[in-house]
């Protein structure tokens, strides 16, 4: 070959040299330098970065992160953040782009339609097929609650029902059963107050946006809900507003002072200082009622299913916790490794058992090594609510502006306002807000 030849050739073969490495095709995830990857463990080298809240669940699994580790060589770095803070570092990198965060938790009834919508989440359909992982095994509501227009945003780690807390001592020395029904409910609380001795019938939220997530399983058991099929608005409906007045009634007539000002940490405070005898709220908080650390009436509450309405007993079953994957991650065939392990049957048994951590897993409830660090009575209301609605709030993007909207028509039902009024101005903000969303 001349030498002009073998000149044009090897300017050529940079070209084309060059050409490749502008346009790599880039593997999901590869061991960092210096790692030691192999048959058994291909990510080994690999560091992973979870980002997740200050919660039971982060606790659970913290100390279970080494055995990860070494059965993968994969390390996991844990970050901790305030349920806020968390919200708002994952959209401050998420919003800038260029985000080395892999895992994350996240809460999808708040913050997953956002999310999806602005493309963060790498769809977990494929992660999770593996036959041995057994994705059928979770709950459908609690899988309906974290998939979003078709995507799986999140696995499931942490779920909620809402149930009925009530005083045991208090129902027996007035000669009452447990309510089964809201009717009972109402009557119960009527006859269980004495204003005198600081004793309320029912305390539950009445602060204007928390109250809407508990006022749900209200709405839902008289035949209610945000919108119809058409996204039409229903907050004025006649189902909307008897659960509406039955809500004001309630908290008004049979609460405690200071009502408008309460979410769940003041409203259980008022039952673990023994001064209510009913309160409807998520199943996850009942060890602030039933550890005699931190209630005087822990030995004397009980636990039920939500009471039905003239719609049944129609209580919201939620994911209230998810782990998701960024759709960013450098390391995705890594990370999907640590969500499986994560909610693997066998770890899921684990955290769970430990009583703080209710999952998703119907199998890890249906083991008694998964359910017997939990009061008998909580069980049977939390299995009682397998089949309840995936979703406690109305599924909209706008979902802060939307609990602000319809909390403020029941805020005035507690204040013994026109509240048939409020509903209809409610409802027509809340229409504004849905075809906003269209």
């Amino acid at each position: 070959m001349s030498t002009v030849l073998r000149r044009w050739a090897s300017a050529l073969l940079l070209l084309a040299l060059a050409a490749g490495c502008a346009a790599p095709v880039a593997a999901p995830s590869q061991p960092a330098p210096g790692g030691e990857a192999t048959g058994d463990k291909p990510y080994a080298g690999t560091t992973l970065r979870l980002v997740g809240a200050n919660h039971p669940w982060q606790e659970a699994i913290t100390p279970l992160l080494p055995q990860f580790e070494e059965k993968t060589g994969i390390k996991v770095n844990f970050e901790a953040y305030g349920e806020d803070q968390l919200n708002q570092k994952l959209t401050t990198e998420f919003t800038a782009g260029g985000s080395d965060i892999d895992v994350f938790m996240q809460r999808p009834l708040q913050e997953a339609r956002v999310m999806q919508m602005n493309g963060w989440y790498e769809d977990l359909t494929n992660c999770v097929s593996d036959p041995d992982y057994d994705f059928a095994d979770f709950a459908p509501g609690a899988v309906g609650t974290t998939t979003v227009r078709g995507v799986l945003t999140g696995v499931p780690i942490v779920t909620e029902q809402e149930v009925l807390y009530y005083r045991k001592d208090l129902l027996e020395e007035a000669g009452l059963e447990v309510p089964k029904t809201l009717d009972e409910l109402k009557a119960a609380a009527a006859a269980l107050t004495d204003r005198s001795k600081e004793q309320y019938g029912f305390v539950a939220r009445g602060q204007r946006s928390p109250l809407v997530t508990q006022f749900s399983s209200f709405l839902y058991s008289y035949g209610g809900d945000w919108f119809d099929e058409n996204r039409r608005a229903t907050i004025n409906t006649p189902e909307a507003l008897a659960a509406i007045d039955l809500y004001g009634t309630l908290l008004r007539e049979y609460g405690p002072p200071g009502v408008l000002n309460m979410s769940w940490p003041q409203a259980v405070a008022i039952f673990a200082q023994g001064n209510a005898a009913l309160y409807t709220d998520a199943s996850s908080i009942y060890a602030n009622m039933l550890d005699p650390e931190r209630s005087a009436v822990a030995d004397k509450t009980g636990v039920a299913v939500f009471p039905a309405g003239p719609a049944g007993s129609i209580m919201y079953n939620v994911t209230s916790w998810g782990l998701a994957m960024y759709s960013g991650s450098r390391h995705k065939e890594a990370a999907c490794e640590f969500i499986k392990w994560a909610t693997s049957k066998e770890i899921v048994r684990i955290t769970q058992g430990q009583g703080a951590v209710p999952g998703a897993r119907q199998s890890v409830w249906a083991d008694p090594a998964g359910t017997a660090a939990f009061p008998a009575d909580w069980v049977e209301a939390v299995a009682a609510s397998a089949n309840g609605r995936s979703y406690d709030r109305p599924l909209v993007t706008a979902v802060t502006q939307a609990r602000d909207i319809i909390g403020g028509a029941v805020v005035v039902s507690i204040e013994g306002g026109d509240y048939v009024t409020a509903a209809n101005e409610a409802n027509a903000q809340f229409q504004a807000l849905l075809d906003s969303e269209q």
